[in-house]
């Protein structure tokens, strides 16, 4: 069997149970934000309860699944290809002790300084919504060091290709935040206590999460593991090594995503809320393809770096990855782009969320899509970074996407706009600029891969068929549309779901048609697997 067809059919059946976990979780997300929307709108609450999440989130973002995937999965599952199973348990072991070592004392820091905290990430807050945040902030940090924990458990999880579960989890903590929504709701309790009482129930689902896994990973590990620190383990220390790179990478990013929230408080009230909707929204792909090709070809692509001819299936990896990726996300640029707004009232559209809302959050949206492919296939470029032990070329490359971010955010988010006389339009800048930031950052690290690998990438024919299927699909729904809004039909059939599944519907079926028309390998392939279904 070809290189390529082989690493298509073992990361095939891994992507598609990190995909199927990510979905559960993410369709679970997206219940949980429309009863967040129902109760909450884009009030001040909403506004405090959003930058509260985001500053204990950052401690979830510096330490969690995506550090540990680049650090400690390729040791461990290098450790694991090799035989040394009880070196693997013992590198498990002290990334778990330096991992709840370093949460607990993020946690306790991040709870004394939340105030200074705040003044940095939403300065535009005052009066009794900076009290709301301060005191979400306070709640929401024991949680977030409980999400971290669970993060080491998706590492575990995936070195031994258990991928479903490891995805899956988060739908426990949705849960929880949805089940205090409508208990608060229920109560009818006033905006800001609901918004104190959401904030216990994520608490609560980050304990659920984590103790969904444990299990397993006790199981997987053996009894032979035992927490520690890991002085002097040299495979501990490469895991250290290679970890702080990625973290200071992250770091750079979070201030990048600080900054914007910064300036989404200057913007307006209901912007920074406005922001997570769209964030929820156009993060989809990105997790859905980017991350699950990505988190099912890392344990694969760093066991395979022992074996003859490493760097001809690295690229046969990294090529199959990147053409799996586009296929759905070029729809997805152009769905966001086109549809937006069918999109947002069917998830959102509800109690304070009205069609103000809707635009406004389609606004964000449509200039996040600027940069959706390069975010989703950058991914793979990086995780094949790591499988070389490489951490930090991404990082250098994040150091500058992020610069490039904060400059031209404060131009197209805040002055620009500001200057035209329509202030609200800079939330459209901010992803956008975030967006050409984004495909600078790709094209370095695809030039510096092929250097080390050889070239690989998407064909620019299949790219091409791509779009054009996309844009095609897009006026054939827009027809649809249309119609459905024009002809004498039922107020129901123009309600925003059934409104959505008729055109979104529509544009899926006729993109899926059209690739397959044009030959689109990755299309034929997905007829195939329904087929044997």
């Amino acid at each position: 069997m070809p290189l390529r067809k082989l690493a298509r059919s073992r990361s095939g059946g891994a992507a598609a149970l990190v995909a199927a976990g990510i979905l559960l979780s993410r369709l679970a997300g997206f219940v949980r934000q429309r009863v967040f929307a129902h109760y909450l709108g884009t009030s001040a609450a909403a506004d405090a309860w959003t930058a509260a999440f985001r500053i204990p989130n950052t401690l979830q973002n510096l330490l969690g699944e995506g550090v540990l995937s680049a650090s400690f999965i390729p040791v461990y599952a290098s450790l694991r290809a090799r035989g040394n199973e009880k070196e693997a348990r013992a590198v498990a072991g002290a990334v778990a002790g330096l991992l709840g070592l370093v949460t607990g004392a993020f946690a306790l820091m991040g709870i004394a300084a939340t105030p200074w905290l705040l003044n940095a990430i939403a300065p535009g807050f005052d009066g009794a919504t900076r009290d709301l945040a301060i005191q979400l902030v306070r709640i929401f940090f024991p949680g977030i060091s409980l999400l971290v924990l669970s993060a080491f458990c998706l590492g575990v999880l995936n070195s031994h290709h258990r991928f479903f579960l490891s995805y899956a989890a988060p739908v426990v903590f949705s849960l929880a935040v949805i089940a205090a929504l409508l208990f608060g709701g229920h109560r009818h309790l006033g905006q800001f206590p609901l918004a104190v009482v959401s904030a216990w129930g994520a608490v609560a689902g980050a304990a659920l999460q984590m103790a969904v896994q444990v299990p397993t990973v006790l199981r997987l590990l053996g009894p032979g593991t035992r927490i520690s620190l890991g002085r002097g383990n040299k495979d501990v220390a490469e895991v250290v090594r290679n970890f702080l790179p990625v973290v200071a990478g992250r770091g750079v990013v979070q201030l990048s995503a600080y900054v914007d929230a910064a300036i989404a408080s200057e913007i307006g009230l209901g912007t920074v809320a406005a922001f997570g909707y769209a964030q929820l929204i156009y993060t989809l792909p990105v997790s859905l393809f980017g991350m699950a090709i990505s988190a099912a070809s890392l344990p694969s692509m760093s066991a395979s770096q022992a074996d003859e001819g490493a760097e001809e299936k690295l690229r046969a990896q990294l090529a199959s990855g990147l053409r799996a990726i586009a296929f759905p996300v070029v729809a997805s640029v152009v769905m966001f782009l086109a549809f937006g707004d069918v999109l947002c009232a069917a998830l959102f559209q509800t109690g304070r969320f009205g069609p103000s809302e809707v635009r406004y959050v389609w606004l964000i949206l449509a200039g996040s899509t600027v940069g959706l492919l390069a975010a989703t296939m950058g991914r793979l470029y990086s995780s094949a970074f790591y499988a070389l032990r490489d951490t930090r070329t991404p990082l250098l490359f994040a150091v500058l996407r992020v610069t490039l971010t904060l400059l031209l955010g404060l131009v197209c988010g805040l002055w620009l706009p500001r200057l035209w006389g329509v202030p609200r339009y800079g939330a459209a800048g901010l992803t956008a600029s975030a967006g050409v930031s984004g495909w600078i950052e790709f094209f370095l690290l695809r030039r510096a891969l092929a250097r080390r690998v050889g070239k690989a990438g998407v064909p620019a024919g299949l790219l091409l068929r791509l779009w054009a299927s996309a844009a095609t699909a897009s006026v054939i729904a827009y027809g649809v549309r249309l119609l459905l809004e024009r002809a004498p039909l039922p107020r129901w059939v123009l309600h925003p779901v059934p409104l959505a599944v008729a055109v979104l519907g529509t544009y899926g079926t006729a993109y899926f048609a059209i690739t397959l028309l044009l030959k689109v390998p990755e299309a034929h392939a997905m007829l195939r697997r329904l087929l044997r279904r």
